[in-house]
């Protein structure tokens, strides 16, 4: 999981730099590996925020489905 000082918006800016790093060949192949490995652990960070995120989401339509259901 992201540390706490690691929140969605600054690690997809992360990426977001990588990106723009490696489509302006701005580094020598050994660099663009590296960044590369590093926008695969950012892309696995983000995806497991996102998942977590759903899961949330997933339980609170769930409570309120149940609320819902209960005043009919």
């Amino acid at each position: 999981m992201a540390k706490k000082s690691e929140n969605y918006e600054m690690l997809l800016n992360k990426l977001k730099d990588i990106v723009n790093s490696m489509e302006n060949n701005e580094q020598p192949l050994e660099e663009s590996m590296k960044s590369y490995e590093e926008g695969v652990k950012l892309c696995n960070k983000l995806y497991t925020i996102l998942n977590n995120m759903e899961g949330k989401i997933n339980v609170l339509n769930n409570e309120n489905e149940e609320v819902f259901g209960e005043e009919l």
